[in-house]
């Protein structure tokens, strides 16, 4: 995957070497990163500083000198008004980051950036913050990875004392799976400023819409018998049960669910491996039907 418009954020802590590695490792997979911003807490941390300051060497001139490959660099530190956080002691620290670190995606998101985040360095809650905010704005070409680096050089090139490895040291991206429900939502981008707690709560509504919609319209699809199985699924009875409720047969009942499930794959589009049961019904069903 290349793209004219892509950005690498990293999270950092005192591990600048965090940074150059998941950059090589992006040059070395043929990625074309045009631009790489550093997330970290106040820099008036001594490792933090360290940190920024062995980075800044290896950009001179916004000219990624290692690799020879011109491309932008900022840093960020993490804060608001009040200025930078040095540490994240509770739920109001928290919400600091998450509004900036939300601020910081949706607007690359509206530059048409494709984003590659690294969460690997730094206080573990800015990771999950921004893996948070990756899941609500992120689309399919964007990729969250997490670095790996073996137990060897972790100790090698503690604090930055070695800033890039050849191939055969280990050192690599993974990319960790997720559902990128900005996407499907684009609407989520309008909700910065938001506190967080409204923006899932925002998030939460627009999915139980879409799947209700979704179930509605396989209702729609339905005999008047299937209508009465399906209900019946949702009201939590097995399949026995509910041959003996409509007094049926349950090899009736059986060819129903078939049908139903059936149009169900088609509206949840599940690939057509994935098994699919009689508890899949109630779990879809029982909202919307009882």
């Amino acid at each position: 995957m290349t793209n004219e418009h892509s950005t690498l954020v990293v999270t950092l802590g005192g591990q600048a070497q965090v940074v150059t590695f998941a950059l090589d490792a992006l040059l070395a997979r043929r990625e074309s990163v045009q631009q790489v911003i550093v997330l970290h807490l106040a820099s008036e941390q001594p490792r933090v500083a360290k940190a920024l300051a062995q980075l800044a060497r290896e950009f001179v001139n916004e000219q990624y000198v290692y690799a020879r490959v011109p491309m932008r660099y900022r840093t960020i530190p993490l804060g608001d008004a009040g200025g930078a956080l040095r540490d994240i002691r509770n739920e109001n620290d928290a919400e600091v980051v998450w509004q900036a670190v939300y601020a910081l995606i949706a607007d690359l998101k509206a530059q048409a950036q494709t984003l590659h985040l690294c969460i690997a360095g730094g206080r573990r809650l800015i990771g999950l913050m921004a893996m948070s905010t990756a899941m609500l704005l992120f689309d399919h070409q964007d990729r969250l990875w997490h670095l790996f680096t073996p137990d060897e050089w972790r100790q090698r090139a503690f604090e930055g004392a070695v800033m890039h490895v050849t191939p055969d040291a280990g050192v690599r991206l993974i990319q960790v799976p997720m559902a990128p429900w900005g996407a499907y939502f684009p609407g989520l981008q309008a909700l910065v400023g938001m506190p967080s707690a409204r923006v899932v709560a925002h998030q939460h509504t627009w999915l139980a819409t879409d799947e209700r919609l979704r179930g509605q319209r396989v209702l729609a699809q339905l005999s008047e018998r299937q209508r009465e199985v399906l209900h019946a699924f949702a009201a939590g009875f097995t399949p026995q049960q509910v041959a003996e409720r409509l007094t049926i047969s349950l090899k009736t009942v059986d060819s129903h669910k078939t049908v139903i499930l059936e149009l169900c794959r088609n509206e949840w589009q599940i690939p057509p491996g994935t098994r699919l049961d009689y508890h899949f019904l109630r779990d879809k069903f029982r909202d919307l039907v009882l």
